[in-house]
């Protein structure tokens, strides 16, 4: 047997990590801008972050949700005061795309309909129903297509004429688009849609998967918007820091019942006890604020480069578009400077996504590299 071959993979196999460093199996030392697709978010290895789950495989690492958990109970108080939505419920998961899909089952439960709105060049996961609502028919089977969806621009009209000529549980929407490039929705956009799901009984899903957990420099990217508070948030990535753990954020007014929502391993006591680590480290490391501060530094100094056309984001949340074609850059940033960057939809388009641990020293040694780069992957292609 061997690995199903569904992913490019690079010819670098990591070996050791620390902060914002990745060592390899030839013990060459890489620095870490993408957080294996922003999941790192207090960085590697964070000693806090190994000491709590050492200490809790020493107790007991796992049993279903069919006993007392107080760690769950922990960790929903902390991420209630940390997040700012204390009076909000809190359904444990084990992935993005998981807390997605019960998220959308939970709107349709308590709306009685079955429709869903997304937006052209979201991504919100690869099972049945996330799927159907991602941007790309390249990664959606037949069966996922039969879901009833609708990919819209973002255009308040657009969703409203769908509103009233479709049967619509929900519009799910994500905080930052990461893999279409980082693109933010605009307030007015999101305070509008929050209007309208009021008006037709839809419930609002923010999707803060890859835009959560303080990488914008908000706890989540919606907050940045002043007055929008969402049915449902969904979380995931940086919410375990590697440790595969996901969350749905649930208004009060959406009463639970037994057995609407099920997992078996989800709010399992390591993966409660990773995510209660990256909220103290998070809290008593400020790195909301040190993202927001970093991440300004990085634009305004990316701003103006030459052979970049814009640059986007919030926080340690960051797009790059080049003039060129990014997979050149971005192959010798990896080969020549040991830095590792994320890719997009678009092809121009480099993801800054580092742990949000990161030093402005070491931001620098990426700001010098990168016009080296653009300017040699020029010289070859003209």
């Amino acid at each position: 047997m061997k690995p199903y071959a569904v992913y490019p993979l690079m010819d670098i196999t990591p070996v050791k990590a620390e902060g914002c460093k990745i060592w390899d199996s030839n013990g060459t030392e890489y620095m870490d801008l993408y957080g294996g697709h922003a999941v790192i978010s207090i960085g590697h290895n964070h000693p806090h972050y190994t000491d709590r789950i050492k200490s809790q495989l020493d107790k007991i690492a796992f049993y279903s949700n069919s006993v007392q958990i107080p760690e769950q109970e922990e960790l929903a108080n902390l991420l209630g005061k940390v997040s700012g939505y204390d009076e909000y419920d809190l359904f444990l998961c084990n992935s993005g795309a998981e807390a997605n899909e019960n998220a959308l089952k939970l709107a349709s439960f308590k709306t009685g309909k079955k429709g869903f709105i997304s937006f052209k060049g979201g991504f919100h996961g690869r099972t049945s129903g996330a799927v159907a609502l991602t941007d790309n028919p390249k990664i959606v089977a037949p069966f996922n297509a039969s879901h009833e969806v609708h990919i819209l621009e973002m255009d308040l009209a657009q969703v409203e004429e769908c509103l009233k000529k479709h049967d619509v549980a929900g519009i799910i929407i994500e905080g930052i688009q990461g893999i279409a490039g980082i693109h933010t929705p605009s307030e007015e956009f999101l305070l509008g849609l929050q209007k309208l799901s009021k008006g037709y009984n839809v419930k609002l899903i923010l999707d803060e998967v890859q835009s959560g957990y303080g990488r914008t420099g908000k706890f989540f990217a919606h907050q940045w918007v002043e007055g929008l508070k969402p049915d449902i948030i969904t979380i995931a990535k940086g919410m375990g820091n590697g440790f595969p753990v996901g969350g749905v954020l649930i208004n009060p007014e959406m009463e639970a019942k037994y057995g609407m929502l099920g997992t078996t391993f989800g709010g399992n006591h390591l993966a409660c006890v990773a995510s209660l680590a990256v909220l103290e480290v998070l809290h008593q490391e400020n790195l909301c604020s040190k993202a927001d501060e970093l991440g300004n530094y990085l634009m305004e100094k990316l701003q103006g480069m030459e052979g970049i056309k814009e640059v986007r984001g919030k926080g340690l949340m960051i797009g790059v578009d080049l003039e060129t074609d990014a997979a050149p850059v971005r192959k010798e940033l990896i080969e020549k400077h040991h830095i590792f960057t994320g890719n997009a939809s678009t092809k121009n388009t480099i993801r800054i996504l580092p742990p949000l641990t990161i030093t402005k020293e070491q931001l620098d040694i990426f700001l010098e590299a990168l016009p080296q780069v653009i300017q040699s992957t020029s010289a070859q292609t003209h």
